[in-house]
C-alpha cells in the first residue's frame, strides 16, 4: 500500500487543481465538467487539452454547452472505444478457453480410442476367464474416465457459453452507444452518414423514392442564452421526442449537429415526407415548455424544416445540400414552416447560399 502513496498524492493534487480551474474559469460544477478538467490537467488527452487552450486563448467562457461538446468529442467516444477493446479482449480470452476445451476433448477421445484398441488386441484369441475379467475392468475404468472428463468439459462449456453471451450483449450495447447521440438518443452523425449512403444505393438499385429532411430549432441561440444550456438541452430532447413519434422504424432520425436534426426516409416520396415534416412541426409547436428546476413557463418552441428527394445522379452531399437549402428558405421566409423542393423553383433554390 505504501508504494501507491505517490500516485495517490498526485491524484489528489490533480483533483484539487481541477476544482481550482473550474472555479477560476466559472465552469459548471458537475461530474462531466470535473472529468474534462481532470483529464486535461493529467495530460491524458492531447486533443482535449488543445481544444481547451484554444477556447481560453479566445477569452471565451467555458460554459455548460462547451463542457458538453468537449466531453462528447474527446471523452465519450474514448470511453466507448475502451469498453469495446475490453469486451473484445474478454471475447478472445473466452474463445481461447473454448479451444483449450476442444483440445482436451479431442485428447480424451483419442486416449479412449487407444485404450479400446489395446483391449481389443488383448481379447483376440484370449479365452482365459481371468484375463477377460481384467480386460473388462480396464474397459469400464477407461469409460468412466472419459465420461468424467466429458462431464467436466460440458460444465466448463456451459459456463463459458454464459460468459460469451454476456460479452456479446456488452458489445451490442457498445455498438449501439457508438452510433447514438448521448443527449437526444437519436442516431449520431456517423450513423446518419452510413445509413444515407446505404439507402441511396438501395434506392438507386430498386428505383424506389428516398426523401431527406433537415430540421432546425428556430432562434435556439437566443433561447439558450436566455434560459441556460441545461434548459437548452431539455429543448433538444423535446424536439428529438417529437421526431421519434413521427417517423417509421425504417427511417433514420439523427442529430445532425447543434440544434439541427436530419431524417432519412427510404421508400418515401417528397409528398409523404412533407406530411411527416408538417406533423413534426405541429407537434413541436403544440408543446408548452416549462423549466424543470423552477416550473416556470418558457413559452412555445418552433422548428423550420427543409425536404428534398433523391434525384438521378445525386450523391449524399448533394441530397443533404438541397434539403438544407430548403431549410434556409423556410427560415428566411418567416420560420416555423416546412419547405420542400416542390415549393421552390430549381433556379431559385440553386441561388440559395
Amino acid at each position: 500500500m505504501a508504494g501507491n502513496a505517490p500516485d495517490r498524492d498526485y491524484s489528489v493534487k490533480l483533483a484539487e487543481e481541477a476544482v481550482g480551474q473550474m472555479r477560476a474559469h466559472h465552469a459548471p460544477g458537475y461530474p462531466k465538467s470535473y472529468e474534462v478538467w481532470y483529464t486535461h490537467l493529467a495530460g491524458q488527452n492531447p486533443g482535449l487539452s488543445r481544444a481547451i487552450a484554444d477556447i481560453l486563448s479566445r477569452g471565451v467562457e467555458i460554459s455548460e454547452s462547451a463542457i458538453e461538446q468537449l466531453y462528447d468529442k474527446f471523452l465519450c467516444s474514448t470511453r466507448v472505444a475502451e469498453q469495446a477493446e475490453q469486451a473484445s479482449i474478454g471475447m478472445i480470452h473466452e474463445i481461447d478457453k473454448v479451444m483449450e476445451m476442444v483440445d482436451a476433448a479431442l485428447g480424451s477421445t483419442a486416449n479412449y480410442g487407444n485404450s479400446l484398441e489395446e483391449i481389443t488386441a488383448d481379447l483376440d484369441g484370449n479365452s482365459d476367464r481371468g484375463n477377460i475379467r481384467d480386460l473388462v475392468s480396464r474397459l469400464v475404468s477407461a469409460t468412466r474416465e472419459t465420461v468424467a472428463t466429458n462431464r467436466s468439459l460440458e460444465t466448463r462449456l456451459k459456463e463459458t457459453r454464459g460468459e460469451i453471451q454476456d460479452l456479446r450483449e456488452n458489445l451490442e450495447v457498445i455498438r449501439t452507444e457508438s452510433l447514438t447521440d448521448p443527449l437526444t438518443t437519436l442516431a449520431n452523425r456517423k450513423h446518419l452518414d452510413a445509413m444515407l449512403l446505404k439507402t441511396i444505393d438501395q434506392s438507386t438499385l430498386t428505383g424506389e423514392p428516398l426523401t431527406v429532411m433537415m430540421i432546425d430549432v428556430d432562434k435556439f441561440k437566443v433561447f439558450n442564452d436566455t434560459w441556460g444550456h441545461l434548459t437548452g438541452d431539455q429543448v433538444l430532447r423535446l424536439v428529438a421526442l417529437s421526431i421519434k413519434g413521427a417517423v417509421r422504424p425504417t427511417d433514420t432520425a439523427a442529430r445532425f449537429g447543434g440544434e439541427e436534426f436530419a431524417i432519412v426516409m427510404p421508400q418515401s416520396s417528397l409528398k409523404s415526407g412533407s406530411l411527416v415534416a408538417e406533423r413534426i412541426r405541429q407537434t413541436v409547436m403544440s408543446r408548452e415548455l416549462v423549466k424543470r428546476s423552477t416550473g416556470e413557463a418558457l413559452g412555445r418552441l418552433t422548428v423550420s424544416i427543409g425536404i428534398a428527394t433523391l434525384q438521378k445522379g445525386d450523391t449524399a452531399s448533394l441530397l443533404v445540400e438541397r434539403a438544407d437549402k430548403c431549410l434556409l428558405v423556410a427560415k428566411r421566409t418567416g420560420r416555423n414552416k416546412c419547405v420542400s423542393e416542390a415549393d421552390v423553383a430549381p433556379d431559385e433554390l440553386a441561388k440559395v447560399a
